[in-house]
């Protein structure tokens, strides 16, 4: 990892640990707080620990223009970034997509020309609904390796950060803490519970809360659909198309509409917020990822009311496209936060055990 950025982000945590007084805002401060110094592992686990509300910044008395020029929301945000880049398998293609909005949109254009071929060489003949267009064995031997793979490379990550940040072996009691604090979106309620600043300035909102719980639950929902309908064809015999009601069907329509609804307002607040209190290098690489999965839900929408239409071919071939080029580029952009997020959240509960 770079020596300089973890050299700032040590000077500022050092600080920040005379001063104390954001104590109760996040749980950062706290696992700030129990050290006396902090190596390469502690300010990783710090910056993956912080969900980057800027709480600490608004309240902090050594901003710019004081001679201490804190900002720990960048500080961490800068180590967060290159933690994800330097942990990354391969660590090449980390680098590539972390920062590179328009490496991103070149994947997802060649994701949709891989389809494209595919739908007009590996075409089916006589199949109903989405497999009149495209095969299930052939739609099974493209997405199950695009499926994975980002599941090995993450693995590998996490692998490399749990070392890294000296985690223990984990217990269901770390898990339980961890899911809960992610299920409610604590850390971005804020210490008092009125929310971050993220939006604007000292202004506390829960609107960041809200967006990311929508991508979290409609991506959930959506990931439910496919694997339900996945266990009706194989274990139960029952292949699409599915109907309306179907389990499928409902998931995946809940699911799609949050999606496009979180991540338009994701979009929609990273251009009103503060850049200079992010990681500025990777602004253009998270709006076109956080782009790339509200394309992802609102392709699927349009896919299922054009159903039975002449409409039907082509957004497959673009849906499909679009979840190929998500999946691919999972561990390599901003999607890959929700895992490390995860990590870090066990890691600290394990520390507050041992204390």
């Amino acid at each position: 990892m770079q020596i300089d950025l973890l050299q700032e982000a040590r000077r500022q945590a050092e600080i920040c640990n005379a001063c104390r007084y954001c104590e109760g805002y996040c749980s950062v401060f706290p696992a700030l707080q129990a050290e006396r110094a902090f190596s390469d592992g502690d300010l990783t686990q710090l910056a993956n620990l912080c969900h980057n509300c800027r709480g600490c910044y608004y309240a902090c008395q050594y901003t710019a223009p004081h001679e201490f020029d804190l900002n720990l929301p960048q500080a961490l945000a800068d180590v967060r970034q290159d933690s994800w880049e330097e942990f990354a398998f391969p660590r090449a293609a980390g680098k590539t997509f972390q920062k590179n909005g328009l490496a991103i949109v070149l994947a997802t254009v060649v994701g949709f020309a891989l389809l494209f071929w595919a739908a007009r060489a590996l075409a089916a003949a006589g199949g109903e609904g989405f497999y009149a267009v495209l095969s299930h064995n052939a739609m099974v031997s493209i997405f199950l390796p695009a499926f994975l793979f980002p599941l090995i490379s993450i693995a590998i990550g996490l692998r490399r950060y749990w070392q890294t940040v000296g985690g223990a072996p984990v217990r269901l009691s770390h898990l339980r803490g961890a899911v809960a604090s992610i299920a409610y979106m604590r850390n971005l309620k804020g210490g008092h519970g009125d929310g971050c600043n993220f939006e604007d300035e000292d202004r506390f909102t829960h609107t960041r809360r809200y967006a990311h719980q929508a991508i979290m639950y409609g991506f959930l929902l959506c990931f439910a659909s496919t694997s339900v309908a996945t266990l009706m064809h194989y274990l139960l015999g029952m292949p699409a198309p599915y109907g309306l009601f179907s389990a499928p069907k409902i998931l995946g329509l809940s699911g799609g509409v949050l999606l496009v609804l979180g991540c338009g307002k994701m979009v929609w607040l990273k251009l009103r917020s503060d850049k200079s209190l992010g990681a500025t290098n990777a602004f253009g690489g998270e709006i076109a990822f956080t782009g790339l999965l509200g394309f992802v839900g609102l392709s699927g929408l349009l896919l299922y009311a054009a159903s039975g239409s002449g409409w039907m071919p082509g957004l497959l071939v673009i849906h499909l496209g679009a979840v190929l080029a998500f999946f691919l580029l999972t561990p390599f952009t901003k999607m890959a936060h929700g895992f490390y997020r995860m990590a870090a959240l066990v890691r600290d509960a394990q520390r507050r055990e041992a204390v």
